[in-house]
């Protein structure tokens, strides 16, 4: 994967990957650590602490007495949901800094990746019964290698965005015209920010379409996800239709009543994350 090393190469040139993401999925990832260990972590960055205290203290918890030390907001959130926390904040931060114009907008972009983060959350608890916090992340960061393509190649970006009417077109034009494309890129950097091998798999293969595709795999949850948030109006591009395997379909057929109400209960979910994110 040359061409997706050189993009990164380039993107952290100018735009620091946040460190902080790293070092928290390492301890995320070392069964030894402990609570201790990521206060010891979070407590160097004042902006985080900030942010952390604030939604622990915030109605959505609502405790009946203010949490005022890192420790025990970060014992009231846990591991996973601190890492997640971490990562939107990161994450947010790079999307916004600067409003592309043209086809391709980072503000439409991360509005797509919050809606999918969310409803692959929702997808994975209420449709598998399986803990969805790593759904979460995976729609979080399932498109951050357009990011750095934008940053990278903007004018080719922007060229590819308004050509292409599918998303099977914006990976054939990506690979022709940049020799690599925003999945490829998306798996190495996740490596880079040492995340789990499942999660960096399903950005990998977020649009590979193929019948050994399992619903409940996470690979299947954000091509579920980001199918229905793109249906409801939260696509990367106004004119591109999603691609989704034709058994994620079936399944979907299959369990229609739950879908739709999941799909119901989506704009609720969706500014509980608010309350918690921002």
């Amino acid at each position: 994967m040359p061409e997706a090393e050189s993009f990164i190469a380039a993107y952290t040139d100018v735009q620091p990957l946040p460190h902080i993401v790293a070092t928290v999925s390492k301890l995320i990832a070392d069964q030894e650590s402990t609570m201790k260990d990521f206060e010891e972590v979070i407590k160097m960055d004042p902006v985080l602490v900030a942010r952390l205290l604030r939604l622990i203290n915030s109605p959505y918890y609502g405790l009946a007495q203010a949490v005022t030390s890192i420790g025990r907001a970060v014992a009231y959130l846990g591991m996973k949901n601190l890492h997640n926390l971490i990562v939107v904040d990161a994450m947010k931060a790079i999307f916004v800094a600067r409003e592309s114009q043209g086809a391709f907008s980072r503000k439409r972009l991360w509005m797509h990746s919050a809606a999918v983060s969310i409803c692959a959350k929702m997808v994975a608890e209420r449709i598998f019964a399986i803990n969805g916090d790593d759904a979460f992340l995976c729609g979080i960061l399932h498109d951050f290698g357009l990011v750095v393509e934008e940053q990278v190649a903007g004018e080719s970006l922007q060229s590819i965005c308004a050509a292409c009417t599918s998303s099977a077109d914006l990976l054939r034009l990506e690979r022709e015209q940049l020799g690599t494309d925003h999945a490829e890129i998306g798996y190495l950097l996740t490596g880079k920010w040492a995340m789990g091998t499942a999660v960096r798999e399903a950005i990998r293969d977020h649009h590979l379409l193929g019948e050994a595709i399992r619903p409940q795999s996470l690979t299947g949850i954000l091509q579920l996800a980001e199918y229905l948030a793109c249906r409801l109006g939260h696509g990367v591009l106004p004119k591109v239709t999603p691609n989704i395997s034709a058994s994620l379909l079936d399944h979907m057929r299959d369990n229609l009543d739950e879908y739709e109400v999941l799909i119901d209960d989506l704009p609720e979910e969706m500014a509980k994350a608010e309350a918690i994110y921002g």
